[in-house]
């Protein structure tokens, strides 16, 4: 078959090939204009790209960036490879993988330059899951190892009072063994929510109970620890869609934390923890947390949220207050955090409330 008589057939196939890439491909001149696209690239970023520049199609821009291969490419006629952050039509954006190479004329000058973008937002996504879990197993292994054992001494205690029949024995034994088991669950949940982003399962609920099955989990604590907690709850705050997985789990996070900063305040012989609901204003309500601690200088504020920053030393994860970010993200909710040397921090969780996001243009966070 002589190939110079299926020049169409060729073209075509090459065409076909290019327009079937997972990939973004693009040519563009030294003014960044666009000379030709594959069908992929006009799949996401429109059908009439062609002849405009490339920053204002992929960057929605009306300047040119400050990094570019392709800018490369025409200086040294060398390939080059750098990281972006693009928008497609439907505004979403997309992390990629962005390289310019050169396109030659007969006497070896840059006519113009081949630009292909691959999507590696899902695949450093991947990586950050993992890296994340393996970190969560690595720093929590010494509390996990120090659980079980507290289980095993638990299980022991337990056995000797079956054994001798020794009914308060027993019990001691098996309040050893609770406690423990609440603390491995606490701690795997951690894990769970830090390790994977997820998307939270939405039921209607009122922010009270949820608020109220929180705190009860942690009275029976507060009282052996000394410390009076109370729940200011206001009934009349709505239901509202949310994860009541989630924010149970938040506020646990939030109460335990603020229960340890009180045992650790020293100075003072009385402390209290306050859990509320309430209105923050028409458009929002809120969960709140606040305790009589010692509260927390700027450096420590600045840092709460960051992954594994704990202020409690070897005695904590730096998950906890990781997880409470996550979860209000997953609700489109605010943290605010409050705090004052010597007398304490006020944790502030605020979410939107039901039927007002017509109002709320104006007025959302």
């Amino acid at each position: 078959m002589d190939i110079a008589d299926n020049s169409e057939l060729i073209d075509l196939t090459f065409k076909s090939i290019i327009d079937a890439l997972p990939c973004y491909v693009m040519v563009q001149d030294q003014n960044f204009n666009i000379l030709f696209a594959n069908q992929t690239f006009k799949n996401d970023f429109g059908k009439d790209v062609i002849h405009k520049s490339c920053y204002s199609v992929i960057k929605r821009s009306l300047h040119q960036c400050n990094e570019c291969p392709v800018v490369e490419t025409f200086q040294d006629k060398k390939v080059h490879i750098s990281e972006e952050t693009i928008q497609l039509l439907d505004s979403s954006t997309v992390e990629v993988l962005a390289l310019s190479a050169p396109l030659f004329d007969a006497v070896g000058n840059v006519k113009a330059c081949l630009k292909v973008l691959v999507d590696v937002g899902t695949i450093k996504e991947s990586h950050k899951e993992l890296v994340t879990l393996g970190q969560s197993i690595a720093l929590l292994s010494h509390d996990i190892k120090n659980i079980l054992e507290g289980l095993q001494g638990g299980a022991y205690v337990v056995e000797e009072g079956m054994k001798d029949k020794d009914t308060k024995l027993t019990l001691r034994g098996w309040d050893i063994v609770k406690r423990n088991i609440t603390e491995i669950t606490g701690i795997t949940q951690d894990i769970l929510y830090s390790a994977k982003e997820r998307k939270p399962t939405l039921k209607t609920v009122k922010p009270v109970d949820v608020a109220h099955q929180a705190g009860q989990l942690f009275l029976e604590k507060a009282s052996t620890m000394g410390i009076q907690m109370l729940m200011e709850l206001n009934p009349k705050v709505p239901a509202v869609k949310m994860d009541p997985t989630g924010i149970s789990r938040m506020l646990g996070n939030l109460i335990w934390n603020a229960l340890q900063a009180c045992q650790k305040d020293e100075d003072k012989r009385k402390h209290m923890v306050f859990v509320r609901v309430d209105f923050y204003d028409n458009y929002h309500f809120l969960f709140e947390v606040e305790d009589t601690a010692q509260g927390m200088d700027k450096e420590i504020q600045d840092k709460l949220f960051l992954e594994y920053f704990s202020s409690k030393g070897d005695s904590g994860t730096g998950l906890g207050l990781m997880v409470v970010e996550r979860i209000a993200n997953n609700h489109h909710g605010k943290i605010e955090v409050l705090t004052k040397k010597k007398k304490g921090s006020l944790f502030r969780v605020i979410f939107r409330l039901p039927n007002k996001e017509l109002e709320l243009e104006e007025k959302d966070f």
